[in-house]
């Protein structure tokens, strides 16, 4: 399904950021958060954007996909899926967080709405082959559905470095949101220019 086209000064673009604590801002102030930092910087770069928060802190992959349709109520003209960390740290099985995001990618693509598909890695505790198959999981469906982008760590730069984090090494702090924006800005605005205009 074609959106109508965007006329000038229209509203803004509808971001949906669907994820869990990394997208909610989990321990920072209001506004330090993913959600408000990469709609600051999509303006800044001249992008009438509203980034819709569809973060939940503690969220799997399968809460994520039990709430879309609720996230979509919004009516998001283009998506961000950030999860399976929490699928990750509580060691779920790959299987299944595949089987989650794919059904999550598939009721997106029906809507006609694109989507940048952000990876997550295992913590190392793990074990290396359960790491492998984890990561595998964010690669197999951007395989399957060329359409996706994909950016393949949301926590690139950021993960296991001290100074871009909060004391549970876990969660980013207001510098290593900055960073993850900084990063992932490209991708998003490729995502964006996905979304049918104008013509």
């Amino acid at each position: 399904m074609l959106l109508p086209p965007r006329a000038g000064g229209a509203e803004p673009l509808r971001l949906l950021a669907l994820g869990d604590s990394l997208t909610a801002g989990y321990g920072l102030p209001a506004g330090q958060g993913f959600v408000p930092r990469l709609e600051a910087a999509l303006r800044a770069r001249g992008r009438a954007v509203r980034v819709l928060d569809g973060g939940v802190s503690g969220d799997t992959t399968a809460g994520g996909l039990a709430r879309l349709d609720w996230a979509l109520a919004d009516r998001p003209q283009a998506a961000i899926v950030t999860l399976g960390g929490n699928d990750g740290l509580r060691g779920l099985d790959p299987a299944q967080t595949h089987a989650n995001l794919a059904a999550i990618l598939d009721r997106l693509a029906a809507r006609g709405i694109p989507v940048l598909l952000a990876g997550m890695l295992a913590p190392p505790n793990l074990g290396a082959e359960y790491g492998r198959e984890f990561a595998g999981v964010y690669r197999r469906l951007a395989e399957e559905r060329p359409e996706v982008l994909l950016y393949p760590f949301f926590l690139e730069g950021v993960a296991a470095d001290p100074a871009l984090n909060q004391a549970d090494g876990i969660h980013p702090n207001a510098q290593g949101v900055e960073e993850i924006v900084r990063r992932i800005l490209p991708a998003v605005e490729a995502l964006l220019d996905r979304v049918p205009g104008p013509g």
